[in-house]
């Protein structure tokens, strides 16, 4: 096993030096202000040099969470294998200077047994998450998403059992509607193993899902995380000038070009803000949330360490004056 000979790490005083931590809800855990997501470009379809790279550079920087779950590919799995790899190669020394969680809940493998939120799936995902990544245990186990076929005694059942059993340190709810995310909390309670986190879709472009939820969050005492905080590219310049033929838009996956166009005007006045504060649109983004004190940690997804640097380069101004919001509100309530 190599330990840390690459010479890349800083001393711990400066690595968190570089970072904000914000308190996750009322417990004692600090989330970093930006955690890495491993949803897209560390699987088996990516250059595994450029994935440690990012890895690398990210803990070097003062990120400290970072976040997965088992079908992150592509193919399934594969992301987890990928930070695996990388863990053992280089992170083994500092894992106790680290936050690793995975979640399941989406299809992972054939068969009645594979998907959704019964205690079956969500015991045996998370033991071969931990297999997969090497860990004796994870930080948090998320339920990646409520199933309506599913009591959700039973879910929720799972994820006290997994953190009794030492699978992991805390649970975590994702992608859980207003009312579902309260009854599931409760149970958690009663269960004696409180919701630490929820992570939830939210950006500039998305807002309906965390203004139904921040509420609940705070009287809950409960975290935040948020991903997809770009809107899957369009909080860049990426289509200012129109949908490239490379793009994801282009593609029209999840992104699709009439939604691009559609937000094209709020973009282009949202991006002359950015500029007026010295920032990239994306920037202004990540602050815009980390700046309105309902998120814990906002989850980024970068291809290069260029857009890492970038990204965190937003925690250098997350205050934004009376004149911003008025501004930023009227562009987007447009």
């Amino acid at each position: 096993m190599r330990i840390m000979d690459y010479g890349v790490y800083r001393a711990a005083e400066d690595r968190y030096s570089t970072m904000q931590y914000n308190r996750c809800g009322k417990s004692g855990v600090l989330m970093p202000a930006i955690s890495l997501g491993l949803w897209q470009n560390f699987g088996f379809v990516n250059n595994y040099d450029n994935c440690e790279k990012i890895l690398k550079a990210a803990f070097d920087k003062g990120i400290t969470c970072f976040d997965l779950a088992n079908n992150y590919g592509p193919p399934y799995g594969s992301a987890e294998r990928n930070f695996g790899r990388i863990f053992d190669r280089n992170f083994k020394p500092y894992r106790d200077e680290m936050l690793i969680t995975s979640k399941a809940g989406y299809d992972m493998w054939p068969g009645p047994y594979g998907n959704w939120g019964s205690k079956k799936y969500l015991v045996a995902s998370c033991d071969q998450s931990l297999k997969r990544m090497g860990l004796d245990y994870l930080d948090i186990f998320y339920s990646h998403r409520y199933d309506p076929e599913t009591p959700l005694e039973e879910t929720m059942g799972a994820l006290d059992y997994i953190v009794r059993s030492g699978r992991a340190l805390y649970a975590g709810l994702s992608n859980y509607p207003a009312d579902k995310f309260v009854e599931a909390v409760a149970i958690l309670r009663r269960l004696g193993t409180p919701c630490l986190i929820h992570q939830i879709k939210y950006s500039m472009l998305v807002r309906e899902i965390g203004e139904s939820l921040f509420g609940a969050h705070e009287r809950e005492g409960i975290g935040c995380t948020t991903f997809s905080p770009l809107a899957q590219g369009q909080l860049t310049d990426r289509y200012l000038n129109g949908i490239p033929q490379d793009s994801r838009a282009a593609r029209e996956g999840f992104l699709k070009s009439a939604m691009v166009e559609e937000n094209l005007p709020k973009v282009r006045a949202l991006n002359e803000v950015a500029k007026r504060r010295g920032q990239t649109l994306a920037q202004m983004a990540i602050s815009w949330q980390l700046g309105s004190g309902n998120v814990s940690s906002v989850l980024i997804g970068v291809s290069s360490t260029e857009q890492l640097d970038s990204n965190l380069a937003a925690l250098d101004n997350t205050v934004f004056s009376a004149e911003e919001m008025a501004e930023i509100n009227k562009i987007l309530e447009a």
